[in-house]
């Protein structure tokens, strides 16, 4: 959670994003502002901060792939214990995933569940399924979305916990290509050949510079 913002700095984002700005939420951004109504469109699903059916539905696939868009009541926000989970592809002409194989592995991170929100004008590039045998829910959540609100672009990924998290390769390659997108429209940034597979997650470790 975060402390609100003054008005005249919510009003200064959205105005920005509304003539065509770029945004990028990440991991626990979405646990941010559940009242700021507007902050909860860029991103279209939030967690935890008081959210419930008011704030809107919860979205998820199924097991067996059917998108689904559930009003019922309850609180948001859950995962389980960090680890090693697969990444399903939905969409896979969109430039942030086009090349990414159907199904990668994430390194240790959070598995988000149970977000909702308004959803509105949103896409769910990919989902991640909790395999920790904690899992809160026995579905495939949302881990990449991108989102139109007014002329501009928002990319949301969940996935970033920690150190170890962010030194997926998956998450960086699918952060910079969202950060890309979010700014331009477009994405130059080929798949690399270290990108996880359905079989084994890859990581970069990250180097202490002096």
């Amino acid at each position: 959670m975060a402390a609100d913002w003054p008005e005249a700095t919510q009003k200064a984002l959205e105005n920005y994003m509304k003539a065509g700005g770029g945004f990028v939420s990440v991991h626990a951004a979405d646990n941010c502002f559940p009242e700021w109504e507007e902050y909860n469109r860029m991103i279209g699903l939030g967690g935890w901060g008081g959210r419930n059916e008011k704030h809107g539905p919860y979205v998820y696939y199924t097991n067996e792939g059917k998108l689904v868009r559930d009003d019922s009541a309850g609180g948001s926000g859950a995962h389980g214990p960090e680890h090693q989970f697969p990444v399903t592809v939905r969409v896979h002409d969109h430039p942030v995933t086009k090349g990414m194989p159907k199904v990668w592995i994430t390194a240790k991170d959070e598995c988000y569940a149970k977000l909702r929100g308004p959803a509105e004008n949103m896409t769910i590039l990919a989902t991640g399924k909790d395999m920790s045998g904690q899992a809160p829910t026995n579905r495939h959540e949302p881990v990449l979305m991108v989102l139109e609100y007014g002329k501009g672009r928002v990319f949301h990924t969940t996935l970033g916990h920690d150190d170890d998290s962010m030194e997926s390769v998956g998450f960086i390659v699918s952060f910079l290509r969202g950060v890309e997108w979010a700014a331009t429209g477009k994405v130059a940034q080929e798949i690399p050949e270290d990108f996880p597979t359905a079989e084994k997650s890859s990581s970069r470790k990250f180097e202490l510079r002096k």
